[in-house]
């Protein structure tokens, strides 16, 4: 444990689209942010190849390059942007205490929680090396279907998000196969009617996937099993999307903070509020709905704006 305790007027826990801009927001209303950045610096975005829906990059953006320029902007206006991640908080009492590794204790006025999502995946080592190499894996339709425009792709996944993806990718790709590792869909009868009606999507149900192939640099096809026949069947595709859920990043916050029966982080409708005076929320860690870049960078406004507010009517 720490010998002295810093106090710190506004605390930005984790970094991404959320983190920074709540802190470029703060440094310019003189609230002195101090942001760690967390386990994953820049925040899911740092394994996008290319950004290409943020407003203000024409010629769009990967990633690592947005958050780097997000966290230059924060630094500029005079966050403290630190190494290091949270792991333990008592919002039991008037003072937030925070404790960051496990030895640093901080007492912050107002906190903000970034701390965002992770989406699940297989657990298939090909599917890590293709996810690294920025060739064909993808956890969100929406942010990179557009590369896959009249190309054959693969979607394993069985709920609503699955369906609702499949469909958003057979509009701009040639087949989509959908993966059903059960014997059944997980999603509303709606949602999977859709997809059964789609002309251009193949589903496969009681089907595994075993490998995703390619040359070392991009994907070329997926390796799956028939769970009942026991067979083996090569899929010819370019892209892999996996939508089997994501996990807020919540689990230290939850003895304080109202999360849903997810993980999602509860806030005050039209606010970045939870339900402990003092303590906000912006982006994923709260969002299961949209979970894109520039809404995370939204709600980060909000919630420097709402501490802000907070702080005044303290004084």
């Amino acid at each position: 444990m720490s010998d002295t305790i810093e106090r710190i007027k506004c605390l930005i826990v984790g970094s991404g689209p959320a983190g920074y801009t709540a802190a470029i927001y703060a440094a310019r209303a003189n609230m002195f942010p101090v942001l760690y950045q967390g386990m994953q610096p820049g925040g899911q975005l740092t394994t996008t190849n290319e950004v290409e829906n943020f407003p203000g990059y024409p010629k769009g953006i990967t990633g690592p390059e947005m958050m780097v320029e997000l966290q230059e902007q924060a630094k500029r206006f005079g966050t403290d942007v630190r190494d290091g991640w949270v792991t333990k908080v008592d919002f039991s009492g008037p003072v937030h205490k925070v404790w960051v590794n496990d030895v640093i204790e901080l007492h912050a006025d107002t906190v903000i929680i970034s701390t965002g999502a992770s989406a699940k995946y297989l657990g298939l080592p090909s599917e890590q090396h293709y996810l690294n190499t920025g060739g064909g894996v993808s956890a969100c339709a929406v942010c990179d279907g557009f590369f896959y425009r009249n190309q054959e792709v693969v979607i394993v996944g069985a709920g609503d998000s699955a369906c609702e993806e499949a469909h958003y990718l057979s509009k701009l790709c040639k087949k989509v196969t959908m993966l059903v590792r059960s014997e059944n869909f997980r999603a509303s009868k709606i949602m999977a009617e859709r997809v059964m009606k789609t002309e251009n999507i193949e589903i496969m149900f009681n089907t595994e996937t075993l490998e995703v192939c390619g040359d070392g640099q991009v994907v070329n096809q997926i390796k799956v099993i028939d769970k009942n026949a026991k067979e083996e069947k090569i899929i010819p595709a370019t892209g892999f999307f996996v939508a089997i859920g994501h996990k807020p990043n919540t689990d230290i916050f939850k003895e304080y903070i109202t999360l849903d029966e997810t993980g999602y982080i509860i806030n005050v409708p039209g606010t970045s509020k939870t339900n402990v005076s003092g303590v906000f929320v912006a982006g994923d860690a709260a969002d299961h709905v949209y979970r894109q870049a520039i809404t995370a960078a939204g709600t980060g406004c909000m919630a420097a704006l709402d501490a802000e507010r907070y702080l005044a009517a303290m004084e």
